[in-house]
């Protein structure tokens, strides 16, 4: 058992008979009352994000995991195929698994997460950031930096995103993962 001071992102816990994982805490103390925290859980069986607020000292209970590396193979549809880069077992995933589907691009080295007591996976754990290139947008004008205006651009994986307007077909990009926004363009 856990309390709510063990609480970080990433943990998962067990709560109202399913796994949940933590995606967003907040550590409140007001000036008058008890302090407490509040969560965003993510269900790690179908994908339903929920708040939820714990008292502090609350007893919460953590579910043992364990992290692989496995290597994106493929897409069918909703579920997705990855591979053990140790023992190349390979493994099928459902979509509602992935927090950022969209920018998984095939070859891409993830982390999976294992519940211990029966092996079955939880979730994946995308790289901080991932360089995509971009597929599809608008033509950029010359002199457009100044501003702070953006638009649409489609990469590779067919995910779209904001883009500054001085980004052309063809650039590569780096796109933060946790939020799915443009970072900064790469130069090779």
């Amino acid at each position: 058992m856990a309390s709510t001071s063990d609480i970080r992102k990433g943990l998962c816990i067990r709560y109202n008979n399913d796994i949940y994982k933590i995606i967003e805490f907040l550590h409140v103390k007001p000036g008058k009352g008890p302090a407490f925290v509040r969560t965003k859980l993510k269900s790690v069986s179908n994908g339903k994000v929920l708040d939820n607020t714990f008292s502090a000292g609350h007893k919460i209970e953590d579910v043992r995991v364990e992290t692989q590396s496995f290597q994106y193979l493929y897409a069918d549809g909703e579920t997705y195929h990855f591979m053990n880069t140790q023992d190349y077992n390979q493994i099928t995933l459902q979509e509602s698994a992935l927090d950022a589907p969209g920018l998984l691009k095939e070859g891409e080295v993830v982390t999976i997460l294992f519940n211990t007591e029966d092996n079955m996976p939880l979730s994946v754990d995308m790289p901080a950031s991932v360089v995509l290139e971009i597929s599809y947008t608008e033509p950029g004008v010359k002199g457009n930096t100044a501003t702070n205006a953006t638009k649409p651009a489609k990469v590779e994986t067919g995910a779209e995103v904001n883009v500054p307007l001085f980004i052309n077909e063809g650039d590569k990009i780096k796109i933060d993962t946790s939020t799915g926004n443009y970072m900064e363009r790469v130069k090779e």
